[in-house]
């Protein structure tokens, strides 16, 4: 094998510790929603929102 050949032949680069890394990103970014939805939700805001949602899905159906 010639000097040209041995050094472009590709190898596999190791990403096996990249899969925890995304699962870390994933796991805090879904915290941080949660977080402020229920922020969101547990206030006048929230409760403003779910009441108008609730009648207007009770109106769509004929019931409200």
């Amino acid at each position: 094998m010639t000097h040209l050949a041995r050094t472009t032949r590709i190898h596999p680069r190791d990403e096996r510790g990249i899969t925890t890394a995304e699962y870390a990103v994933g796991t805090a970014a879904g915290a941080g929603l949660a977080g402020l939805l229920y922020t969101l939700l547990s206030g006048g805001f929230g409760d403003k929102l779910l009441k108008t949602l609730f009648d207007h899905v009770l109106g769509l159906l004929g019931i409200g």
